[in-house]
């Protein structure tokens, strides 16, 4: 069956899913559409581009397999050309391999692994490529990132035989009832940032910063009634919170007002209960979202400890009535961007 595959000999036809960053997916679009139209001409192979403003898009090539590998090996060498290309303006001695990412079903990751990983050292072996499995599922899909790398005719080698345990699997799959459909992955469109300039919130739309009145008017709200700290004090309302960089000015002035403490209304806790596969989402990576929304409502935040056998997280929220709507606006738009892809965060 190998040999068959390798020869292009089977007409069979089969679809592999790419994961690219945008940088990869332009110099595979090419200027005006050129550089896929002629991969699309010169290969036979069907090649699809995911749509949508997102950092990650997904690349599909279709069609019988000696058109797959053709389409693959003008993929790698036009890596490869764009890493001697960045390579002639950089001191950098040694060029580092090419890399492709597959999207592979979970449920066929384990044959090409093999038993004890046999099967992956085989193909490393045979072809000189690097090929590791992600251990974890794509975010929302039951599918796995499978990452190549090598020269482009260790990968073109590594492909094929990639191609040639998904059509074993299928071939032995096929009659016997599935397990459970393929969730298939969909990268999520850029977030839409939220920025506040000179006390006025805007959303960014491509290149434009969309003002937000609603968000504005909130946000002014909860500035002014953030709990400022004991008189004498010069920290930041939370140890170890930086003061909101987009109205440092006027936090500091507003925290030298003593008279300013009778004035800000009393403090209230609000709690949310969010599902632990969202927590993520909230929190951001090394806790990034999760500062911007404490900065950004003046809202002191508080996210309990997974509990064992809870399958959600419980947040308090402790501030103003406005320092809490506009964390629950900013949380909200988080949880909305992650389910559906979209929203205003």
């Amino acid at each position: 069956m190998e040999s068959k595959v390798s020869e292009g000999g089977l007409n069979v036809t089969l679809t592999i899913r790419l994961l690219m960053h945008g940088k990869e997916v332009g110099s595979i679009i090419g200027k005006k559409g050129e550089t896929v139209k002629k991969m699309r001409e010169e290969s036979g192979a069907r090649i699809n581009i995911s749509e949508g403003n997102c950092p990650e898009r997904i690349v599909t090539i279709t069609g019988p397999t000696d058109a797959i590998f053709k389409a693959f090996a003008m993929i790698a060498y036009k890596f490869e050309e764009d890493i001697i290309n960045s390579m002639s303006n950089s001191t950098a001695t040694s060029k580092p391999p090419v890399t492709l990412r597959l999207v592979v079903p979970a449920s066929q990751c384990g044959s090409l692994i093999g038993k004890g990983g046999s099967k992956i050292k085989e193909i490393r072996e045979s072809t000189g490529a690097q090929v590791q499995v992600a251990g974890d599922m794509l975010p929302n899909s039951t599918e796995r990132a499978v990452t190549i790398s090598g020269t482009p005719d260790a990968i073109i080698q590594c492909v094929k035989q990639i191609c040639v345990v998904m059509l074993e699997v299928q071939s032995v799959t096929m009659g016997s009832p599935p397990k459970g459909a393929t969730i298939p992955y969909r990268p999520k469109p850029a977030s839409t940032p939220v920025i506040f300039a000179g006390g006025q919130a805007y959303t960014i739309q491509g290149q434009y910063a969309i003002p937000h009145p609603d968000l504005t008017k909130l946000h002014q709200l909860a500035m002014q009634q953030t709990p400022f700290t004991p008189l004498g004090q010069t920290t930041p309302a939370f140890p170890g919170e930086k003061l909101p960089l987009h109205s440092s000015e006027e936090a500091q002035n507003l925290m030298g007002q003593s008279s300013g403490l009778d004035a800000s209304p009393p403090a209230s806790t609000h709690e949310l209960t969010i599902p632990n596969d969202l927590i993520g989402c909230i929190i951001g990576r090394q806790g990034t979202k999760i500062n911007e929304i404490r900065q950004m409502s003046g809202a002191q935040i508080k996210i309990a400890n997974a509990t064992e056998g809870s399958s959600e997280r419980q947040i308090t929220i402790t501030g103003t009535p406005a320092n809490i709507s506009l964390a629950q606006y900013l949380i909200n738009a988080r949880l909305t961007s992650e389910v559906t892809g979209m929203g205003a965060l």
